[in-house]
């Protein structure tokens, strides 16, 4: 087997090998070596069956492993007799079409990872290969067993051909070591087999007789006695359709003997039959009546429609402050797509995909709508997507993975929310929802809506170089940016606006030129394929003119000066006071889970810190334990200092779980709701919660950064913000526009609908310019100040980013490896830019340096970042220097179990 392929045919039956073409696979291994397609040859049964983006079932050296088909030609350059066939194919229907095995190599290229990690992601759980051991009796098996026990093993398993290992061993208890010596002897042979990790649900179903005339003499045949038996004959009658076993006899109120006993009689027969899992099954979605748009909306409206409807592949930024009706927008430009008969994307933030969200879309597109998101099990979102998959859906909503949905007419991709840094996977492949959803509207020549009241900086700058005019092209192919939107000169052009991803191909629709391009050309962010500028449109007014609650930042410097120790500031205190009064609702944000964020010892300074990750411990006083936010690890809260005996220990800090209790101490009576990891981790929890809050069970819905979005409550008249500073002061760039956007965010909670809000940040930091902006709802303002800043710091998006993250037991050898693979990427670099003539200080690299956070699960962490301009081909880069460092690596017995991790334009610096 080999990568390559240089157009020799094969010659039919040479080395007993029959004629038949061959299929290119990307192999179920996500390693440097196997990163590459393998050919293999397509038996004649399987011709027919096999497609771009089936998964196969091949032989690799000793193993079985699954396989992804990316193509099917006719010629190979491997010798015949080394040619291995393909096993199996396992979809009649390709799960992936030939679009994503294109965009999942863009994606291998463009995030430093294997292809079948990016092809994989693709995937539903269900899909992804479960490997088994099967035991088959050998041909002369039965032939070479004496002892009874032998016999009986044998005989087991050949009456059902092949049987997992697992199932021998619970057959036949404690006869491990036999069946092992019955494999080496050659009686049992062992072979590996792919499953899928999830099944198809079957129910039993009743189907009721053809002949429907048939059924008054039945029942007038049966015994007075059989009273369940006739009362089923006669429902059939009168809904001759096949029905659900379960439901019938719920129905009916009989049990199944007495459907069973009308089978016996041939009256009726019951059969299995396939069943989706529907999440929502159980409910019913009110149709939502379609609402005057505002102004604002209509202009919105009217200027994608007109893309959609033109067939033009464009891409808006729509900025709308909160309440101002972009929900609205996006429902009624998705009718629109689907009435000219496309289909839609919607992705979410996860928090944000509440309940209240899921209504608005089944109201309005009913059984058209799948969702995809955590909460759901892994059959459900497997049937979900098999909804997509089969055509029986038009609109996917979700959150990240929904932008894999496998549509083939897709019309339209909206991002909800863009700038939230969930869209950034934080393990292989780290893809950006954004960059991804850029290079699938290229290449379907769909719409993209990029929607925020906060959008991120990198797609905000974007969208004022694209509307000062800066799209013009210069012979070098760059954008000619003139200055900048913010008020400060930015010289730099549209493809260093910071996102990851695409190459400068030009807009494709179906049948266009491909976005991303060939090996070898450079890279620029996802959101640059292409020519189309990121068109901005505003909508800075709230729905009914309604106006935007008052944000009043309260100093909690004073409030300690002044004598009051309490977690409440007095205007939050009295504020909450004056809701519970009018019978209103509040919501209270504090982005930090569990009672208290450390513990310390006030004798001797003990700090309880977990022993596997430099981080504190925080303390959960419903447990009564504490635990470690990083890697699970748990102990018990001690009485008395570890270190000292000192029983001075205390709690510091504030989580939560402490906010609860505070609540109820000083507002008897007061209803709390704690939404947070803790109190939502079992099925429907999150449901639960807010729907007992909308039903006014509630006067305060408390909770982490899940409260701040996606939330619509007609009663909410005041939000609290306990810690705005929470992630002011994070050894992150970003910390800033993050601590912006979330005071932003749940401050729109507020007012939203008749009755008027009102927002009480608390913060050791009110002069704080994101504090200010915050306060006054100018993201202008902030943005100008921001991006000045990130300029005269060289920070996105005026330069782009690569974080490489080492990890390894040993700190001696972390550090030894860091430093070589500074050098490589260094020396790679230097070699390019003499190459292609550029300056070499368009990229530099900084470190090695300690993480953030310094041990991990009982690794140490260090960093490397790779700062660069424009569009140069950091990526190829970096893949270059890793293969050169792991060479090296593998000649070392302890070198070879460094991690490496390479980031592609982070979100997260920790």
């Amino acid at each position: 087997m080999t990568g390559s392929a240089r157009g020799i045919r094969r010659p039919g039956g040479t080395s007993g090998t029959p004629a038949g073409p061959v299929a290119r696979v990307i192999v179920d291994v996500p390693a440097r070596e196997t990163n590459r397609e393998f050919d293999y040859w397509l038996p004649p049964e399987l011709v027919a069956i096999t497609e771009v983006g089936s998964r196969v079932e091949v032989p690799f050296g000793r193993r079985v492993l699954q396989g992804l088909v990316t193509e099917i030609r006719e010629t190979t350059d491997v010798p015949s007799d080394k040619l291995k066939p393909v096993s199996d194919v396992l979809d009649l229907v390709p799960p992936l079409t030939p679009e994503l095995i294109r965009l999942g190599k863009w994606m291998g290229e463009t995030w430093v990872c294997p292809d079948t990690i990016a092809l994989q992601a693709m995937l539903p759980g269900a899909l992804k290969a479960k490997y088994e051991r099967l035991l088959e009796v050998s041909p002369d098996g039965e032939e070479r067993t004496e002892e009874e026990t032998d016999r009986a093993i044998v005989a087991w398993v050949k009456a059902r051909k092949h049987v997992p290992v697992r199932t021998l061993l619970e057959k036949f208890p404690g006869e491990a070591d036999r069946v092992k010596r019955l494999v080496k002897r050659g009686v049992l042979a062992e072979r590996q087999t792919v499953r899928d990790r999830v099944k198809p649900m079957k129910r039993l179903f009743v189907y009721p007789p053809r002949d429907p005339s048939a059924i008054d003499a039945w029942v007038a045949g049966l015994p007075a006695s059989a009273k369940r038996q006739k009362a089923v004959l006669a429902h059939l009658r009168e809904h001759p359709e096949p029905v659900a076993l379960a439901e019938l006899t719920k129905r009916l109120g009989v049990d199944s003997g007495a459907v069973k006993a009308l089978a016996d009689k041939g009256y009726v027969a019951i059969r299995e039959r396939e069943v989706l899992r529907d999440p929502y099954g159980g409910r019913t979605f009110a149709p939502l009546p379609v609402p005057e748009l505002t102004g604002e909306q209509a202009a919105a409206c009217a200027e994608i429609g007109r893309c959609l409807e033109s067939g033009i592949h464009a891409r808006y930024l729509l900025h709308g402050v909160t309440g101002s009706g972009k929900t609205e927008v996006y429902l009624q430009t998705i009718s629109r797509c689907l009435d000219l008969g496309r289909e839609a994307i919607v992705l979410v933030p996860e928090i944000s995909l509440t309940p209240q969200m899921v209504d608005r879309f089944k109201g309005r597109f009913g059984d058209r709508v799948a969702v995809l998101h955590s909460r759901l099990s892994q059959g459900e979102r497997y049937d979900e997507w098999r909804k997509i998959h089969r055509g029986e859906v038009s609109v996917a909503v979700g959150a990240r993975s929904a932008v894999f949905a496998p549509f083939t007419r897709l019309g339209l991709i909206i991002i909800d929310e863009e700038h939230e840094s969930s869209y950034k996977q934080e393990e292989s492949p780290k893809y950006h929802a954004r960059d991804v959803a850029a290079w699938r509207a290229a290449h379907h020549g769909a719409v993209l809506v990029l929607g925020s009241a906060t959008p991120s900086l990198e797609s905000y700058r974007l969208a004022r170089l694209s509307a000062d005019g800066s799209n013009r092209r210069t012979n070098d192919g760059r954008a000619d940016a003139p200055a900048g939107a913010t008020g400060v000169s930015e010289p730099e052009t549209a493809e260093s606006a910071g996102h990851t991803g695409g190459t400068n191909a030009p807009a494709g629709g179906p049948g266009r030129t491909e976005p991303g391009g060939s090996e070898g050309q450079s890279r620029s962010h996802g959101l640059t394929i292409g020519l189309e500028p990121l068109r901005l449109i505003r909508m800075p007014h709230r729905v009914g003119g309604r106006p935007l609650p008052p944000v009043h930042l309260v100093d909690m410097r004073k409030e300690l000066e002044e004598g009051n120790r309490s977690m409440f500031s007095r205007m939050l205190a009295a504020g909450i006071r004056d809701r519970l009064m009018r019978n209103e609702q509040m919501v209270l944000l504090l982005n930090r889970r569990g009672y208290a964020t450390f513990v310390l010892c006030r004798s001797c300074g003990y700090s309880a810190v977990c022993p596997h990750c430099d981080v504190s411990l925080t303390f959960h006083q419903k447990t009564g334990m504490l635990r470690c936010h990083y890697c699970g690890y748990a102990e018990r809260n001690p009485e008395s200092c570890p270190s000292c005996g000192s029983p001075h220990i205390r709690h510091f800090g504030t989580g939560t779980q402490r906010v609860e209790e505070e609540l109820i101490k000083t507002f008897p009576g007061i209803r709390v709701i704690r939404m947070d990891m803790d109190t939502t981790g079992e099925k429907g929890a999150h449901e639960k919660w807010l729907n007992q809050f909308r039903e006014r069970k509630a006067d305060v819905l408390l909770g982490t950064q899940m409260v701040a979005k996606g939330l619509d409550f007609p009663a909410v008249t005041l939000v609290g913000v306990l810690a705005a500073d929470a992630i002011l002061h994070l050894p992150d760039f970003r910390a800033v526009e993050k601590t912006f956007q979330l005071v932003t965010q749940v401050a729109g909670r507020a007012g939203r609908h008749e009755l008027p809000g009102e927002v009480i940040v608390q913060t050791y930091n009110p002069d704080h310019y994101a504090m200010q902006a915050a306060a006054a709802h100018d993201y202008e303002g902030f943005a100008g100040m921001e991006l000045k800043l990130r300029r005269d710091r060289g920070y996105p998006p005026f330069a782009r980013l690569a974080l490489i993250t080492l990890s390894h037991p040993s700190q001696p050898v972390l550090v030894k490896t860091g430093e070589q693979l500074a050098r490589a990427v260094r020396a790679r670099w230097l070699k390019e830019a003499g190459q292609r003539g550029l300056d070499a200080s368009l990229l530099d690299v900084l470190g090695p340096a300690a993480s953030p956070i310094p041990r991990l699960k009982d690794r140490y962490r260090m960093q490397c970042v790779v700062k660069y301009r424009h569009d140069l081909p950091a990526p190829a880069i970096i893949r270059a220097a890793l293969d050169s460092l792991q060479d090296a690596l593998a000649a070392d017995a302890v070198g070879e179990h460094v991690q490496i991790s390479v980031d592609i334009d982070p979100q997260n610096m920790m």
